[in-house]
């Protein structure tokens, strides 16, 4: 099945300092329909103003992945850490049992970027916080796995999920193939470019809800950048 959840169909918050689409139930946000896509919980596409972002606030019980589409993130939390993640790049939090933290755009530009909350596999356990430089170069052409529950064997951030977050860039007319397993859950976002999935067409920053296929092609009709998650 492959459900294509187009753009304007999405949530939508505008705050003035940030701008947002929600994928999935979120805030003020509730579709009975899209409470979460397997363990793939929140899936928000955010525009955050220049020197502005999210006060410091609390999180528990939740692995929260942010790919920075362009501009830059400052995160700072409760366990002492801070860090600048930029464009193309990620930054992975495991709230575990309980995390403050914030995060701020000090760029003199909007900041785009995708924030996404998996369900954990066990709840409580000591909060986390790492981030990491991928850059695009890596994954023209196939895919790159940037953060996942079996991270050490796939070279990525650790995530407390049966889970994987992975990304692409293809030129237009290039495609790529994941092998994927029928009875999980893949959420996939382009967020430049439109592209066809497995011959079903999508449009920049639609949704795309797939699950009982065994591999998932996905053809570039403009250059596209691509976001991926594979979840139970």
């Amino acid at each position: 099945m492959i459900d294509i959840r187009p753009f304007a169909s999405l949530g939508a918050a505008n705050h003035g300092w940030l701008d947002a689409r929600h994928h999935f139930s979120f805030a003020s946000y509730h579709d009975p329909d899209r409470i979460n896509w397997g363990q793939i919980r929140v899936w928000n596409d955010d525009t955050i103003a220049a020197q502005s972002g999210f006060p410091p606030h609390p999180h528990s019980d939740m692995e929260i992945v942010t790919f920075v589409r362009s501009g830059a993130i400052t995160h700072k939390d409760s366990l002492g850490n801070m860090g600048r993640t930029a464009a193309g790049d990620v930054q992975v939090m495991s709230a575990g049992s309980g995390i403050t933290h914030a995060e701020y755009n000090v760029e003199d530009e909007a900041t785009t970027l995708f924030q996404i909350w998996i369900i954990p596999d066990q709840t409580g356990g000591a909060p986390s916080w790492g981030q990491r430089e991928f850059p695009r170069g890596a994954r023209a052409g196939d895919w790159e796995v940037l953060a996942s529950g079996n991270a050490e064997q796939d070279g990525a951030l650790p995530i407390r999920a049966d889970a994987k977050v992975v990304a692409a860039t293809l030129a237009a007319g290039a495609s790529a193939t994941y092998s994927a397993d029928p009875a999980r859950h893949q959420y996939l976002v382009a967020p430049k470019g439109r592209i066809k999935v497995n011959g079903v067409e999508a449009q920049p920053r639609d949704g795309i809800a797939i699950t009982g296929e065994t591999e998932i092609t996905v053809e570039a009709l403009d250059d596209a950048e691509l976001v991926m998650v594979d979840a139970r």
